[in-house]
Formats: C-alpha cells, structure tokens, sequence
C-alpha cells in the first residue's frame, strides 16, 4: 500500500495540482491522464521514489545508445517487470505494432500494481480500472474505465448546461418581470404625486410599495446569479476538449479524381544501403492510405522517397503528380521556430478557428509553444493553404488525448488524399484509414 497525503506540484511558471490525498492499494491497475505538461511524468516519477520494490521505465530512457527506442523500452522493461510495483510513462510512444501488442498482453496479465500515464486509448480500456485524471490544477478520481469516465463527464457536462440554459430563461423572465414592475411603480408613482398632491395619500406609503417591489425582483435576480456562478464553475471544472470546425481551402471536387502516387517495381535507400525492394503502391485521389510495419522497416525512408528527398536513392518509376504535397511529422519541423503563429498564418479569424484566440497565444513564437499548440498551428496552415496530398509520420507520438482529438476532427474533415505512418489502430480507424500497405525491409 502506497498512501499519499496532502500532495502539492508547482514550478516557477504553473502549478500542476495541490492538495491530493490517496491510497494506492495492492494489485490496483491505475492511468494518469492529462494533459502534455500537467505533471503526469513528475507525478510517476515522485511515487517511484518511495524505497519500495517499484520498477519505473521512464518515458525517456538513457544509455542503450546502439539500440533503437523500442529496444531501450523492452530492456528497461524486463528489468523492471521482475518488482510488485509497475511504473510506466507512455510506454507505447516508440513502439511498433508487434512490440505494442506485446506489451499490451503482458500488462492484461501482469500479477502486481500497475500505475501508467498514458494517453493510448487502448490500454486505456484494456488495461486499467482506475482513472486519475490530471486538470484545473485538481486530481480527479474515476473508478473504472477510461471511456466511462469521459461518458459520466459529458452527461455531468450535459446536465449542467441544460441547468445553465434554465437559469438564463428565468433570469430574463425575471428581468422582464422587474421592466414591468418598473413601469407600474413608474405609473403608480405619477398616480401616488396626484393622491399626495390632493392629500389623498401619504407620500411614504406610494414610496414604501415601489422600493417593496424592485427589492423582491433585485433579490430573485441576484439569487439567480449566484446559482448560474455556482454551475458555471462546476462546468469550467469539467473542461472537455474545444472542438475545431475548420475551413479548407479547397475542396474535393477542386482536387478531382486522379492518380497522385504511383510507384511500381521500385526500390528506396540510401546511396550506402538499399532499405525497400519491389515497392508496388499508389494514391488516388480520396484515399487514405496507412504505412505499416515494425520499427525501422523503412517506413519514413518510403516517404522521404515520395517527397523526393535528396538524400535519398531511388530506383524504378516514380509518378508523382505536380500537386501541392504537404507534410507534417511529430516535431512539426516544418514551423519556423523563431515566427509566431500570426507571422505564419496572418489570418485571426482562421487562428481563431483553432483555437489561437488570445493575443500572448497569436504573438507566441512557435520555439515558446506547447506541443499541442504546435500541432493546432500545423493543421491550421493546411486548411490555410490546404494540399492535395498530406502525409503525415507518426503525428500521435508524444501527444495528449485532446490534441489528438483536435488531430481526428480536422483529418475527418480534409478533403485530399492523406498518406500517414502510425502504430495507433485507434487513430488509423478514426480518421478511416482504408488501404493498407505492409512494409518489410529489404535484406541483402
């Protein structure tokens, strides 16, 4: 049992979450989820400090320098396998789907307490029963899984924006009640200075009934406020994802129908090493098309040869059509960091759109932004000036739930051809991927 009391994370610039209390019981099966840069990594890292028998393999994995990223993870994995307590940080970043597949059977059936931070939808609903959700500086506690966690919030939020919408009809009843009163008293004052004016009336009794009136009317307003604040803040504690409607600008119908790769009896390399033989693919216009294999099967060397990379040596026929490709990676290196988001798209109205609203967010420098941000102002830049050809390199590693799903809403929408490299079956299924080519690495 790991107990947990009264935990605070802060930095200079932000603090993560205060005041969390817990236990952690034997056996437990727990995701920390959140945003990029909530804590979730500092927060593993703290409890792996308990002197404990913990085994912890951190999302970046130093030494190993001869082999690959999913190699490092499945070292560092079987040493830490071996201990009744498991800590994993994004353990499935590197991988490729058989490593992935690999891992995910063995959590299914590891015996002892796992706590991972994750953002991989399928561990999310294969692997855990617990949620710890890192947001607004608090942590929140969900048993069960990932899916039903985020279904309980959304009928949470559903609920109180139904309320919300209450409120606002009865705060404008009321308003319209308290214009009506208004007039009347407004009437029943001009009558009342006649009455004083006769000796009919006393002029304290007139004043007495209107100041009655608009205290009735100014208290039920005010009770309203204060209700609507108190579900408002309830709402802003269940933040969900903005979501992004974007604007292309072009459409299918401007792209056509036509033949935008072909590639037949090709191979691909470097002028050392030939990585790919006998490649045989195409892209049509529409098609979504996913690159798949292990790591290093020469995925990423097939695109470079695609965007004719002069680096790279190709052999065979190559047709690709004289049309605007773009290309996005998981460092989005096609941003210039020393440019802000409005040097790059001078558009507030776009940048708004996604989600680029605040001046300190439109004048950012792209060097000074967060991930998530980086990967907004990519997808902006193509509805922007939109390709008909995107391909896209692994452009889920090392991002949050939110911005992947601002990812998904936008590639739902684009009207071209899209080419992408991912080991995430989840994401390939979302933005309905249906053409799939399976590399394996040429060996001399």
């Amino acid at each position: 049992m790991i107990k947990i009391e009264e935990l605070s994370l802060s930095f200079p610039h932000k603090t993560c979450f205060e005041n969390f209390s817990t236990i952690i019981y034997d056996g437990e099966r727990i995701a920390i989820v959140g945003r990029n840069g909530s804590g979730k990594s500092s927060l593993l890292k703290i409890i792996s400090e308990y002197n404990l028998d913990i085994g912890y393999v951190p999302q970046i994995i130093w030494g190993y320098d001869s082999l690959s990223g999913g190699e490092k993870f499945n070292k560092a994995l079987s040493q830490a396998i071996n201990n009744d307590i498991l800590l994993l940080d994004e353990p499935t970043n590197h991988l490729d789907l058989q490593n992935r597949k690999s891992l995910i059977k063995m959590l299914k059936h590891f015996y002892g307490t796992l706590i991972i931070a994750t953002h991989d939808l399928e561990i999310l609903r294969n692997c855990v029963e617990k949620i710890w959700h890192i947001d607004n500086g608090k942590i929140h506690i969900f048993q069960g899984k990932y899916d039903d966690y985020m279904a309980e919030t959304l009928n949470k939020r559903e609920s109180i924006t139904r309320q919300i919408d209450i409120i606002n009809a009865q705060k404008e009843s009321a308003r319209q009640s308290l214009i009506k009163e208004q007039k009347r008293i407004s009437k029943s004052k001009a009558a009342g200075k006649k009455k004083v004016a006769n000796k009919k009336w006393m002029k304290s009794v007139g004043d007495l009934k209107g100041m009655k009136a608009e205290k009735s009317q100014g208290s039920k307003l005010k009770a309203i406020d204060s209700k609507k604040q108190d579900l408002t803040e309830q709402l802003r504690d269940l933040r969900l994802p903005e979501i992004i409607v974007p604007k292309f600008s072009i459409s299918s119908s401007d792209i056509g129908n036509k033949m935008l790769v072909s590639i037949r009896n090709a191979s691909v390399g470097y002028p050392e090493k030939i990585v790919l033989n006998n490649i045989n693919l195409s892209v049509i216009s529409g098609e979504r098309v996913a690159l798949v294999g292990n790591n290093g099967s020469g995925k990423t060397t097939l695109v470079r040869g695609i965007l004719n990379d002069s680096g790279i040596i190709r052999t065979g026929t190559w047709d690709i059509a004289k049309t605007k490709i773009g290309y996005l990676d998981q460092f989005y290196r096609t941003l210039d960091l020393e440019k802000t988001a409005f040097e790059i798209i001078p558009d507030r109205k776009l940048l708004n759109d996604f989600l680029f609203r605040k001046n300190e967010e439109v004048y950012n420098k792209v060097k000074d932004m967060s991930g998530g941000e980086k990967a907004r102002l990519s997808l902006a830049l193509i509805a922007h000036d939109t390709p008909s050809l995107l391909i896209l390199d692994e452009i889920t590693n090392n991002i949050d739930l939110e911005t992947k799903e601002h990812i998904i809403q936008v590639l739902k929408d684009y009207p071209g051809s899209i080419l992408l490299i991912s080991h995430d079956q989840d994401f390939l299924d979302q933005v309905e991927v249906h053409k799939y080519y399976e590399l394996d690495c040429f060996r001399d």
